[in-house]
């Protein structure tokens, strides 16, 4: 699962299978019943696979799968890893909340640096912000890398079904 960009937090993959839609579905929809090492849904053209309860921590990744026919005979899977869509909302708001108050820091020391005021304590916290946001990003590679023997699980499990 190599990936070209180091600096991807969520990988994708993309994978073409000479196999209907429906079935590479199917098989996906069957094996729910088979198996209790995975929770495995499925929406539509989406499968969903993940940790039991017990086996999930903060950072644990789940395998989301969009399924799409090309023709009667091919489809086209989509993978893509990332955290829980809670944990990656919340760490999502907390980038944003920081941008939010860079920019806000910086139009409140452009508008002291008109007034002919100090400004030295909003240069100060737009900096820190930059700090916080690599301490975000580095946690979030953190999280990643320690996931990443379970990745290696769910694509392995993946592949199984696929087989």
């Amino acid at each position: 699962m190599p990936t070209t960009n180091a600096v991807i937090l969520r990988p994708r993959f993309k994978i073409e299978l000479p196999k209907p839609n429906e079935s590479v579905l199917q098989k996906f929809r069957n094996c729910k019943k088979t198996q209790f090492d995975f929770i495995v849904s499925s929406i539509d053209d989406h499968v969903f696979i993940k940790f039991p309860k017990h086996k999930q921590h903060f950072w644990s990744p789940q395998l989301h799968l969009e399924i799409n026919a090309v023709d009667e005979e091919t489809c086209v899977l989509h993978g893509l890893f990332g955290p829980n869509p809670t944990v990656w909302t919340f760490f999502m708001f907390l980038h944003f909340l920081v941008a939010g108050l860079f920019i806000a820091f910086g139009v409140w020391a452009y508008t002291n640096w008109t007034l002919k005021s100090d400004f030295a304590i909003q240069i100060s916290l737009m900096l820190l912000m930059v700090v916080i946001w690599f301490a975000l990003y580095f946690a979030g590679s953190i999280g990643k890398a320690s996931s990443k023997n379970e990745m290696l699980e769910l694509r392995a499990f993946m592949n199984k079904i696929l087989d």
